[in-house]
């Protein structure tokens, strides 16, 4: 099982996604939400625990973390490095590898375009794992994220399992 995490200071997606062969299912999903009464380190608390929780409810064998993005505020950007060194350093006293992801490769994997919007991920995240409805922003972009580490690992393993082949004919060397 794959735990996918989009780190946010207020709002943190969360997903997991079980795969059945070439079949994707999701196992859970949701939002860990900090109390925006509390102090910036009682968020990033909440998150850490948070976190914890889900690894220890779902127990996942990985986990797959939205990487940053650059951000035109200085100030926003080190809010949400402070929310994923939260939520990566839960997954990791957890003893989960954590591998990460650009918002690019993430939505390239899931829609085919590396521009797509919000909704264009909800919809695909919802059509991939046969939901009945979108799920909530956050957690589409978290189960995108677990589906884009799910996608490399098959990748890999294809990639692996024909390693030394060499292909004959006109076509040889193509891609």
């Amino acid at each position: 099982m794959v735990l996918g995490i989009d780190p946010g200071s207020r709002a943190t997606g969360y997903g997991v996604v079980r795969g059945h062969g070439q079949e994707l299912k999701c196992v859970g999903a949701g939002v860990i939400r900090a109390a925006t009464d509390g102090t910036f380190f009682q968020r990033l608390d909440r998150i850490y625990s948070g976190v914890t929780s889900i690894i220890e409810e779902y127990s996942p064998s990985v986990c797959a973390v939205e990487d940053m993005f650059f951000a035109r505020n200085a100030k926003s950007a080190l809010k949400l490095g402070h929310a994923r060194a939260a939520a990566v350093l839960a997954a990791v006293h957890c003893g989960l590898p954590v591998y990460e992801y650009t918002p690019l490769q993430v939505k390239k994997a899931v829609v085919g375009y590396g521009r797509a919007d919000k909704t264009q991920v909800q919809r695909m995240v919802s059509l991939l794992l046969g939901l009945g409805s979108a799920p909530a922003s956050d957690a589409a972009d978290a189960l995108a994220v677990a589906i884009c580490h799910a996608s490399a690992v098959r990748l890999a393993a294809r990639v692996s399992a024909g390693g030394g082949q060499r292909r004959t004919g006109s076509r040889a060397g193509a891609l």
